[in-house]
């Protein structure tokens, strides 16, 4: 299981995720990186949150602090 999780994630490299925080946050932003405990480090991240988006630019997110990650559809 663990092996697909990380081809999947693997695939999504480069592209545009979007990701439910603990704190209710939600984020989007470009995949760069990524290891076995799901920290994740994305490029041009922004705070879709609220009605004004924020932008954070480059940041590394924790992984226990993620619920969910919405990965782009292949449009194979």
């Amino acid at each position: 299981m663990a092996d697909e999780i990380s081809t999947v994630m693997a695939n999504c490299q480069g592209k545009s995720v979007l990701l439910r925080l603990r704190n209710t946050k939600t984020i989007q932003g470009i995949l760069i990186d990524f290891d076995i405990h799901m920290n994740l480090t994305l490029n041009n991240a922004e705070d879709i949150s609220d009605e004004k988006h924020i932008s954070l630019g480059k940041i590394l997110l924790r992984g226990d602090n993620i619920l969910a990650i919405s990965l782009p559809t292949d449009e194979s």
